[in-house]
């Protein structure tokens, strides 16, 4: 498992050295639009996947554009989930202060909401509201729980976030996310929340010898009511989790 660590740690060094090669590389082609932004956020998600070891096995189609509304796990969804298509991310302001990871969230086109003020909610809306109308359609990400979790459930969604889609009348797609662990570790060992560190949650992740994610995305609706698309769509993520868990049983 040592060798593991080590082999992993050096090959996620090397993977975050090249996305930033990569990003200098997108100034000497052009114009570095949002869409390309995004664009560079989903190859480094694959590659920090694959340094990781860690798979992904997807059932539906990901969506072109619109809302994605999905459960929350652990900063690992936020790679899952890019690895499937291009996204911009809403997440909580904390996440633009961590080394490296912060700047490279900001860099690839991430919206930061500060969760404790009304202020910042309403200022995510309005920029929420002009990405879902970007002449590139690019999905937006949200994950409405608005923290992670153990994975025991899918706790109540928030719908303030949810309204930019609402009021535009732009498609919402659900994303489920379980994860896998092959030598029969629960999920929650693998999910981060609570007061658990980044340093020993990634040494836990480092370690696994054979750890992969199982992604669900439903079919986009389009929802009128705010309340009423965030109750739904929460139902909808518990029922493809628990689909989930007894194919893989």
């Amino acid at each position: 498992m040592t060798f593991r660590r080590f082999r992993r740690a050096v090959a996620l060094a090397f993977s975050l050295a090249l996305c930033i090669v990569r990003f200098w590389l997108l100034h000497l082609t052009g114009p570095v639009t949002l869409y390309r932004r995004a664009l560079w956020v989903q190859q480094t998600a694959r590659g920090i996947l694959k340094s990781l070891g860690i798979h992904c096995k997807v059932e539906g189609q990901p969506p072109t554009h619109g809302l994605v509304v999905a459960n929350h796990l652990s900063y690992i969804d936020i790679l899952v989930l890019s690895a499937d298509m291009p996204c911009f991310f809403v997440a909580k302001m904390e996440i633009g202060g961590w080394p490296f990871f912060g700047k490279a969230a900001r860099t690839g086109g991430t919206i930061f909401v500060d969760r404790s003020s009304l202020a910042s909610a309403q200022s995510v809306a309005e920029q929420m509201t002009e990405r879902l109308q970007l002449p590139i359609p690019v999905p937006v990400l949200l994950f409405p729980e608005g923290t992670s979790t153990d994975g025991s459930q899918v706790i109540r969604f928030h719908s303030r976030l949810i309204d930019p889609a609402t009021s535009l009348g732009v498609p919402i797609t659900t994303a489920a996310v379980r994860y896998v662990i092959g030598d029969g570790m629960e999920e929650r060992e693998l999910c981060w929340y609570g007061d658990e560190t980044f340093a020993n949650h990634m040494w836990k992740v480092l370690g696994v010898a054979d750890f992969w994610a199982d992604v669900r995305f439903g079919e986009p609706r389009v929802y009128t009511d705010r309340r009423r698309a965030a109750d739904e769509t929460r139902s909808e993520i518990t029922a493809m989790r628990e689909e989930s868990a007894l194919v893989l049983q």
